[in-house]
């Protein structure tokens, strides 16, 4: 993302925030929405991530430059020297959220547990992270968790007296 662009930025910010908003008014009245919704993000992130980590890595350095003076020195400190690594880490565990959203009972749980601790490790990338995003996203998990029944999102149909 080019955020030097204030345009690019503030749309990305508002965009972030409005998706936020969308998904904790999901995960309050239709909980499993919220999951498929929420698998849907983290699938994305995990494939952006990935790859943008694997084509263009430096671009992740441009986080530091908004984010919370303790983060801004691991960035550009240890980070700078192993961040294809550092963020295919991170991909596969936004994927190992994604399909854990998809599926039942622990799954779920650990996947809104993994989602809430991740979306707290980004909040004090501040701007670039479009705060205060990740603190709405991590409440519409929390909602997730104590709303759903935790089954599949998707429910066997009987079709012709057989069950599919």
């Amino acid at each position: 993302m080019n955020f030097s662009d204030p345009n690019v930025l503030w749309i990305a910010y508002s965009l972030s925030n409005a998706v936020a908003i969308l998904l904790l008014l999901a995960a309050i009245r239709s909980p499993k929405l919220a999951r498929l919704l929420f698998a849907m993000l983290f699938f994305w992130a995990s494939w952006i991530n990935y790859s943008t980590s694997s084509a263009t890595p430096e671009v992740y350095l441009e986080y530091g430059e908004k984010a919370v003076n303790l983060y801004a020195a691991f960035i550009n400190g240890w980070f700078r020297q192993h961040i294809s690594e550092f963020v295919k880490a991170i991909a596969v565990g936004q994927g190992l959220i994604a399909l854990g959203m998809l599926l039942k009972g622990i799954w779920v749980r650990l996947a809104c547990i993994g989602a809430i601790i991740f979306l707290l490790a980004i909040a004090p990338l501040g701007l670039y992270a479009a705060f205060p995003f990740s603190l709405i996203a991590g409440a519409a998990c929390f909602f997730i968790l104590k709303k759903d029944d935790l089954n599949y999102l998707w429910r066997p149909r009987v079709l012709f007296g057989h069950k599919t």
